[in-house]
């Protein structure tokens, strides 16, 4: 182990980077790329664009994510992200060795590509693939607990006994913050939107940083709307590039309401809530108390105002007379980097290590 370790925990929305031993990752960027046209070189399709980071303004139908649904779908773009990363690391820094967290829906194949890039392609002295669920568990410092993780591609819920995975209880539901980014599209722009546009991408991410909520109540909320005159609530709208203002619908400010009652927003499948309890309930029975008093939320969907409250509600309700407990860290959008920021420094992971040697030794052909 080194006494400084980098950090890459890459997302379906954004990329986390740093050096081991901060309270936040240094580095946070969007995890997109574009492909601008490169006409000198004449060659197949493939040599004849250029891959670069981020959006460009010039060209806002170029971008892409390469990182969908926890699932890398293109190694090319997430080669080019991470090349960055090192080189910007290496030039303030120097050399260190990387743990790159992994989401629990990899492939066997998908590791052996992060490997592949890392030592053939990056040149790292070493690499720890981690799980993302199991370094939010430890960012909380807990050993068991229940992780509730709702990010921009997928919402999990994994618990763990003594720092080790329960398997029966592992939960994966395929709608997280895209899903909500997709209704806000829709609703607020109907058949004109277009997810490359630049000002309603900004409309649907600011409308979800300052405007959406979720509510204790949905019928409750609904209600209270309704009984506003139009107008009433300056802060209930946005505004067109004409500069008129648009306001909005009592759904689409209560659009996190979908993590808890997705058949409103005609999304399949149980919500983030009864997942967390069928998870729990599939553990064994003895162990059911004490995970349900040791829930972790983390990622980005759980700092949503009422959306800790309102799962802490439903999972006390439920689980009566065991009292439920929810650990809700301020830092919880970067809890996978925290976690592995620990990890970095603990002497019983340094078996899980792969050297380069090693990996010149056991996988190149």
């Amino acid at each position: 182990m080194s006494a400084r370790t980098i950090i890459i925990d890459h997302g379906s929305a954004f990329l986390k980077a740093g050096l081991s031993g901060w309270n936040e990752p240094q580095l946070v960027l969007p995890s997109v790329v574009n492909y601008i046209p490169c006409r000198e070189n004449p060659g197949p399709s493939y040599a004849r664009r250029r891959v670069s980071l981020g959006i460009d303004i010039c060209r806002p139908d170029t971008f892409s994510y390469p990182v969908q649904r926890g699932r890398v779908i293109n190694w090319e773009g997430v080669e080019h992200i991470w090349s960055f990363i090192l080189e910007k690391h290496r030039l303030e820094h120097g050399d260190f060795p990387v743990i790159v967290t992994e989401s629990p829906v990899k492939e066997p194949v998908d590791r052996r590509k992060t490997l592949e890039i890392m030592f053939e392609l990056l040149d790292v002295p070493s690499v720890l693939l981690a799980d993302q669920l199991e370094m939010s568990l430890y960012s909380s410092g807990l050993l068991t607990g229940v992780v509730v993780d709702s990010g921009c591609g997928l919402t999990r819920v994994q618990p763990f006994h003594l720092g080790r995975p329960l398997r029966p209880g592992t939960k994966t539901l395929e709608f997280a913050g895209q899903d909500l980014s997709a209704y806000l599209f829709k609703s607020l722009f109907k058949e004109d939107y277009n997810r490359h546009n630049l000002f309603q991408l900004d409309t649907v991410a600011s409308t979800q940083m300052h405007k959406c909520y979720v509510p204790q109540n949905l019928g409750e909320e609904l209600d209270f709307y309704q009984g506003l005159p139009s107008g009433a609530d300056e802060s209930n709208s946005y505004h067109l590039p004409d500069g008129t203002a648009v306001e909005l619908t009592p759904l689409q400010r209560l659009a996190p309401e979908m993590f808890f009652s997705p058949q409103v927003f005609d999304l399949q499948g149980p919500s983030l809530s009864q997942a967390t309890m069928e998870s729990i309930e599939a553990c064994e029975a003895s162990l059911c108390p004490l995970l349900a008093s040791h829930v972790v939320p983390c990622g980005g969907n759980t700092l949503y105002p009422g959306f800790t409250t309102r799962l802490y509600q439903l999972l006390d309700s439920h689980f009566a007379p065991t009292k439920a407990s929810v650990f809700a860290g301020s830092s919880r959008h970067f809890s996978v980097w925290l976690g592995a920021s620990v990890v970095a420094h603990l002497s019983t992971y340094k078996s899980e290590w792969l050297t380069k040697q090693e990996y010149d030794e056991s996988f190149r052909m």
